[in-house]
């Protein structure tokens, strides 16, 4: 049998009829696959006035593209350098792009406008990727700059929600009383860049800006500072700035590994408390918690009491927290041992008084040492650093703190899990982590985290090796 194929174009569906030469028609609709998909960002056509123009007079820019444009999230996204005390605004409509200025400009000033990801074609949503429009109100375009990179002094790592400030011609209090001259955003890796700038020394700084002012204002906020004043050169050498929280914000609720089966109910008037065994099982490196679900107002440690099966008494130390609702007990557990905790009715109360409505036996056991990994560590020049200390991290919290003074460290009883190493260069030798003090001029202790984190596995010989 012959097939004749006949095809017909019409509001851009294709209607494909077959004929057959011996039986009877038949038709099949379907709609175009089309081209690919549009990657392109938007480009630009011309800008009015140019780009690179010099002399500037007006307050309005013009921006065409080659097609229809979206622009997003411009108060996220814009960034004026030298920082306005108002933002200019940005219109758009089909291809064009308008921006308005309100603030007046600074004499033999050169300005640069960069859009960030704020520009965008309308139909596929590809960013015009940080466009930066640059006039000047004088004769020439500076070109000089100034690039550096920020760290986070406790962590060693980068944050990209940091920004850093150029002020030029300032005392060092204006950075905690007056907005910077000039704001530059930090990439992934913490790498950021001032270009277009004039001759000159200027003051450098990196801030986390919690409430918007643009300024150093409280010591909460995550804080960098330069040593020294820093000089707009053509190529530069990068400057590093160590980020730092000079006081940490208070935690409202602080973490706790103790558990619970039950949702605490505020308007629960029984006092009550939770333990952190986890299927009855004591670790063999931690403290016994309790929780209660009121605060307290008294604790009697003589009447919590860690007894064998045989409910002869071993030591402890009673502790409570500043929440008054975790309770810690201490004591020298033995691996794979049977305990019992005595709790008196009367071993603690709330505000109200209340005590617990009768006297309770917690059984446990503690595990046993097959369940932990042995840890062995080496390390390599470790006499060209000073005061070093190992930081073992686990979900963001420090685990393990140990200062580095031989070749080897190990541990016969380390607990299994993935953790990220941190070395501490403890420059005044106290132990700890200290912060820096922008009015004493003191700069943060540093700390480098390790590339590649360290997996411990029970009962398994755990080595690495280390190189300062």
């Amino acid at each position: 049998m012959k097939i004749k194929v006949l095809l017909y174009f019409t509001a851009s569906i294709i209607v494909i009829y077959f004929i057959s030469i011996t039986g009877t028609g038949c038709a099949q609709i379907g709609a175009p696959t089309g081209g690919p998909r549009d990657s392109l960002p938007p480009e630009l056509v011309n800008a009015l006035p140019k780009l690179m123009t010099t002399n500037f007079k007006g307050n309005k820019i013009t921006l065409n593209f080659n097609e229809y444009i979206d622009v997003q999230d411009v108060s996220t996204n814009l960034l004026v350098s030298p920082f306005p005390k108002t933002n200019p605004t940005v219109d758009y409509k089909l291809k064009t792009v308008t921006v308005k200025l309100k603030d007046s400009l600074i004499d033999n000033t050169t300005y640069t406008i960069n859009f960030g990801n704020a520009i965008k074609d309308n139909n596929e949503g590809n960013p015009f990727r940080n466009f930066t429009y640059v006039f000047s109100t004088g004769k020439t375009i500076d070109s000089l700059q100034i690039s550096g990179n920020v760290i986070i002094a406790q962590t060693g790592k980068a944050d990209s929600t940091i920004i850093a400030l150029l002020y030029r011609n300032a005392d060092d209090s204006a950075v905690q009383k007056i907005k910077p001259n000039y704001i530059a955003k930090l990439d992934s890796s913490g790498n950021f860049t001032f270009k277009y700038l004039a001759a000159g020394s200027y003051k450098i700084y990196a801030l986390k800006d919690g409430d918007g002012g643009k300024y150093y204002n409280s010591k909460i906020e995550m804080f960098a500072f330069g040593d020294s004043l820093v000089t707009a050169a053509e190529s530069f050498s990068p400057i590093k700035l160590y980020a730092y929280e000079e006081e940490k914000e208070a935690k409202k609720i602080p973490r706790s590994s103790a558990t619970s089966t039950k949702k605490a109910d505020p308007l629960d008037k029984k006092l009550r408390y939770a333990s952190s065994l986890a299927n009855n099982k004591q670790d063999l490196l931690s403290d016994l918690l309790l929780t209660v679900n009121h605060p307290l107002k008294n604790l009697d440690p003589k009447k919590l009491i860690l007894t064998d099966t045989n409910y002869k008494t071993i030591p402890t130390k009673v502790n409570i927290d500043s929440t008054q609702k975790i309770i810690s007990i201490q004591a020298k557990w033995t691996e794979s041992t049977d305990y019992r905790l005595l709790v008196f009715k009367d071993a603690f109360s709330d505000s109200s008084d209340t005590q617990l409505t009768k006297q309770d036996t917690i059984r446990f056991s503690t595990k046993q040492r097959i369940e932990y990994g042995n840890l062995l560590l080496r390390f390599s020049n470790l006499s060209s650093v000073v005061h070093p200390i190992l930081q073992f991290i686990k979900e963001g919290e420090i685990y393990k703190s140990v200062p580095i003074t031989s070749p080897q460290w190990a541990d016969k009883l380390f607990a299994p899990g993935e953790y990220e190493l941190r070395i501490l260069f403890d420059t005044n030798n106290n132990g700890k982590w200290d912060p820096g003090s922008y009015s004493k001029k003191l700069q943060p202790e540093k700390t480098i985290t390790l590339d590649s984190k360290l997996a411990i596995k029970a009962n398994w010989d755990n080595e690495r090796d280390i190189k300062f």
